[in-house]
């Protein structure tokens, strides 16, 4: 049963096919035209006569035998009316007959009778004539249709050759990615240009409107799709233009902090302290604020101590600020700095400043030595700084812990400087720290991508 359905609706659609083939032929080779003539406004007139109807027959029959797809229609007149009879091979025939009689002088009307024929032979015969004739066509232009594809690969490969001549294209622009970009543009201007050289010789430049019209749709389309990549590619450009940071630069960007490893076409590459990549998109960089801590070799840092309220605060300044002056690695100029910055309950903030030269002396290190000789020095001086006071309440369980864990305290022996065995100097060492600098360096000794941050290009 399945097996009838199917063959049915198969010989339906063949029918169907037959049946409409002209039309859907005449729709792709867009030569559709109404199924009756376009009527044209004319007067009717009063007077008319079995003469003036044979001389539009016989003008008609003139016609319609000396074009070869008409010679077979029958034409009657009656009283300025024309009735067509007779088969044609295909819709446009039929309607090129239509409007041929609507435009004899005399002619009121036109009466429709013809009917497209679906005789195999005939329409084969026919399909014959329009492929042969499209053949001989093609035929003959093929010369000009070869020196047309010749005229487009000879421009494709000039622009080509030209592209890769980099060191020509580095001279207008020293930037390698934007020199690269020169050259592609150069590239793509050949080849239009081949294009439409190639399709003026085919008298085929309207072709070249119909197709810049499908390339924008086409193009807006895929820029909406791709809209991330175009926006990271065009800040690539503008970041390669005007550096905001070199190799090796400690930034930060929109909360990512790290060492500059390289700037591609689509992302930034940072190494963060502990040693991981971080990839940025280049829009974001390029919108970004950033903030660069290695620009300027002078770095301030800063930290807190807490004092008890009972000590003399302009002693306490001026001791950390003589702490600091014999730190290794903090500058005299600009000067240190110690303010008051909070007045607590049980203490009062102390808020310490010092500057550093990253080019000889590791950032971390010397606020480290600072932190720790500061503190040494307020205890020889006997400046306390105070725990913060908290009121707990305890069960009896609880309690006992705590005295046993008192009791063990009160047997703990500390450590001596004998047995600890890092050396001092180890600690209190403030020079500068590479490791960061070298995992940079030997991370783009291995990579061979193109690094767009460049030297020559302009800093901001």
């Amino acid at each position: 049963m399945h097996k009838l359905l199917t063959i049915s609706v198969i010989c339906t659609l063949l029918i169907s096919i037959s049946v409409y083939a002209d039309q859907i032929s005449d729709l792709i080779t867009g030569e559709t035209t109404p199924e009756s003539a376009p009527k044209t406004e004319k007067v009717i007139e009063v007077n008319s006569s079995v003469h003036d109807d044979k001389k539009i027959q016989k003008r008609l029959e003139k016609i319609f035998s000396e074009l070869e797809n008409l010679q077979s229609i029958k034409v009657m007149v009656s009283n300025g009316i024309v009735t067509l009879r007779g088969d044609v091979s295909t819709s446009s025939t039929k309607n090129k007959a239509l409007q041929l009689s609507q435009q004899v002088a005399g002619v009121v009307e036109v009466e429709n009778e013809l009917k497209v024929t679906h005789h195999l032979k005939t329409r084969l015969e026919d399909t014959w004539k329009k492929f042969s004739g499209t053949a001989n066509e093609l035929i003959a232009s093929l010369p000009l249709v070869l020196l047309a594809i010749l005229v487009f690969v000879l421009s494709w490969m000039l622009g080509g050759w030209i592209s890769g001549r980099r060191n020509f294209f580095r001279k207008i622009a020293s930037n390698p990615f934007i020199a690269n970009l020169l050259g592609q543009v150069t590239h793509l201007l050949f080849i239009l240009m081949g294009l439409i050289i190639a399709l003026s010789l085919l008298d085929l430049t309207a072709i070249l409107g119909t197709l810049l019209g499908a390339a924008g749709i086409v193009g807006l389309a895929v820029g909406f799709a791709v809209r991330d990549t175009v926006e990271n590619y065009l800040a690539s450009i503008l970041l390669s233009l005007r550096n905001p940071f070199e190799v090796n630069d400690l930034v930060n960007i929109d909360g990512n902090e790290g060492h500059v490893v390289r700037l591609t076409t689509r992302a930034t590459i940072l190494i963060s302290q502990d040693g991981n990549h971080i990839r940025i998109p280049n829009s974001t960089v390029f919108k970004a604020v950033i903030i660069n801590f290695t620009r300027n070799v002078e770095r301030r840092f800063q930290f807190d101590v807490g004092i008890d309220t009972e000590q003399n605060l302009l002693e306490a300044q001026a001791l950390a600020l003589q702490t600091l002056g014999s730190v290794k690695g903090i500058l005299s100029e600009p000067k240190p700095l110690v303010t008051i910055e909070e007045l607590g309950d049980s203490s009062i903030k102390l808020r310490i400043y010092g500057w550093i030269d990253q080019t000889n002396f590791s950032f971390l290190k010397v606020r480290s030595e600072a932190i720790r000789q500061t503190k040494q020095a307020f205890d020889q001086a006997n400046i306390i700084m105070p725990e913060p006071i908290y009121q707990v309440r305890v069960l009896n369980e609880t309690n006992n812990l705590l005295k046993q864990e008192s009791r063990t305290r009160q047997n703990y022996t500390p450590r001596t400087d004998s047995q600890i065995n890092v050396p001092v100097h180890e600690v209190t060492d403030t020079s500068t720290d590479n490791e960061i600098e070298k995992k940079v360096a030997e991370e783009q000794s291995q990579s061979d991508t193109e690094n767009l941050l460049n030297k020559k290009s302009a800093l901001e």
